[in-house]
């Protein structure tokens, strides 16, 4: 076997970018030096004046991030295949002899830039990007939240208390170690699901109710371009009709309708958005005992039609990142959404610049 050379190397990207390289397609679409300012703020990495090894380039670490969110790997994991494939050293601007992060390394990053709640400041600078390429928020608004699963808890009824109140339970103040593995922002709920047909044909009358352990992420996107604006996550036991009270809804976009399930129909949610000049195309409940009148029935049919296309964002995000939060607490789990609404906004960017390239 021959050894391998400089252009084998180059041939070998070559054929990897005509089967479809998606990371090279985001290194020419999205500008990640915008990043940059934020990052510098956030990590604070020494200037070297002190001595030691010098620290890897705060952009060169967000992408590392991205790499991370998109394949939903750990730590571990991201350092090893950023060491093995040449797609991920391409989109680094490393070669095969230059020094990759170790898993630590990795580690660090997310620590510091949770800690310094720089997801915010990200979202909104790539938000700007999206709005400065013409691409802003219009034609309305939706509403929804999803599940995302977090690493189950093995609590006692007593600890379970404890938590619900808000205080830390007694047996685990005096174990630090015990206590940075518990999560304790993360809630069980009921996910509701339409029972499955039976093997003669019928339908059970009631839904399954499956125990679901996590948190939950609620968004909001414009109707025109499907781009994520405005989100927030919670515990999985959360409200998602209170969210929309709660900074969930865009005030910049030119359009003034809302549309949302039935979760979000309340006197508080729709007397909001009247004082706020919204005009609510919230779905209508089914009146309790009695059949759904027939022209609700047609009008949240014409919602629905609308309504519907947040959920292919929650497809995207789940069947492209995994949405799984592998972290413990809640300010973590916000990065790791966070870093999966950035990623399916650039996504949706890379397409619409298609789109537009071939129109």
């Amino acid at each position: 076997m021959k050894q391998a050379g400089f252009f084998d190397v180059e041939e070998r990207l070559a054929r990897l970018s005509g089967l479809g390289d998606q990371l090279e397609a985001f290194s020419r679409t999205v500008d990640f030096e915008v990043f940059r300012p934020d990052l510098d703020k956030a990590l604070a990495y020494s200037d070297g004046s002190k001595g030691g090894r010098p620290p890897f380039d705060p952009v060169l670490m967000f992408k590392i991030l991205v790499i991370q969110t998109l394949n939903n790997l750990s730590d571990e994991r991201t350092e090893y295949l950023i060491n093995d494939r040449l797609s991920f050293m391409r989109f680094l601007g490393l070669g095969l002899s230059d020094r990759v992060p170790d898993a630590k390394t990795v580690w660090l990053c997310q620590k510091r830039l949770t800690q310094a709640g720089a997801i915010e400041w990200l979202f909104n600078r790539f938000d700007a990007t999206l709005r400065n390429a013409g691409y802003f928020p219009m034609s309305g608004q939706v509403l929804d939240a999803t599940l995302v699963a977090a690493p189950k808890q093995r609590n006692t009824n007593a600890e379970k208390a404890d938590l619900r109140a808000g205080r830390i339970p007694e047996n685990w103040q005096d174990k630090p170690a015990k206590l940075s593995h518990k999560d304790r922002h993360a809630r069980w709920t009921l996910k509701f699901t339409k029972a499955k047909r039976q093997e003669d044909g019928t339908i059970p009358s009631t839904d399954l109710a499956i125990p679901f352990f996590g948190y939950k992420s609620h968004i909001s996107i414009d109707r025109k371009f499907r781009l994520i604006r405005k989100w927030k996550t919670t515990d999985a036991a959360a409200s998602d009709g209170a969210r929309l009270r709660e900074g969930l809804l865009d005030k910049t976009n030119m359009a003034s309708a809302v549309w949302a399930d039935t979760a979000y129909r309340s006197k508080a949610n729709e007397d909001f958005m009247e004082k706020h000049g919204f005009v609510s195309r919230v779905h209508r409940k089914k009146p309790h005992l009695k059949p759904m009148p027939r022209h609700i029935q047609r009008s949240n049919a014409g919602k629905s039609v609308i309504r519907s296309r947040v959920e292919h964002v929650f497809a995207d995000q789940k069947s492209q990142t995994g949405m799984f939060v592998r972290t413990v607490g809640i300010a973590r789990a916000t990065m790791r959404i966070g870093l999966a609404n950035i990623i399916y906004n650039m996504r949706r960017f890379l397409l619409l610049e298609r789109i537009n390239a071939t129109a």
